[in-house]
């Protein structure tokens, strides 16, 4: 996976090339006995999931369930937070256990927002095994947490961040560094 410096680390058909990747490599490190579903954490992991699956189910013929996750009660900054959160819903329409759970978000940085899903993921079940599918990875762990897949890693300068945009929430797709 390459490393990425610059305002633009990936274009529109860089991040279809890369998601086209992402499934490629992920039908790699699975058996063909395992039942996956993929879990978009929301909110830009939802649409990154959804075109996973049409991405395997193009490679494979057999559908991937997909299904949506929501970490806002599961923060660990919730009380710092001012006003009131928007929680929305997650939805996770079949059973995890015994699958193979991808979890799929727009950046990995601290580890903090998978700490929460892994969180609110056992609330729901106990699966056979969890993944974590990243678009883009950047430097700033605070926890011992890694992507077993991603499709770019970005180095960030101190006050930048990773900036995913998905044609689905925001009308075009890209990544960007950008200033805090």
């Amino acid at each position: 996976m390459p490393a990425a410096q610059g305002p633009c680390p990936m274009d529109p058909g860089q991040v279809e090339l890369t998601l086209q990747r992402l499934a490629k490599d992920l039908l790699d490190r699975v058996k063909p006995e395992e039942e996956v579903v993929l879990l978009g954490i929301r909110s830009r992991g939802l649409p990154l999931a959804e075109r996973l699956a049409t991405l395997l189910r193009a490679a494979t013929g057999a559908p991937v369930p997909v299904g949506s996750l929501d970490i806002t009660l599961y923060r660990d900054d919730l009380t710092e937070m001012v006003g009131s959160p928007i929680v929305r819903p997650t939805e996770i329409p079949f059973t995890l256990k015994d699958r193979t759970v991808v979890l799929v978000d727009d950046v990995l940085y601290t580890g903090r927002t998978v700490r929460s899903a892994m969180d609110a993921l056992l609330d729901h079940g106990r699966p056979h095994r969890v993944m974590l599918l990243v678009l883009a990875d950047r430097s700033g762990r605070e926890l011992p947490i890694q992507a077993d897949l991603a499709g770019l890693r970005v180095e960030v300068p101190p006050g930048h961040r990773v900036a995913v945009r998905l044609k689905e929430i925001d009308g075009v797709d890209g990544v960007t560094v950008e200033a805090c």
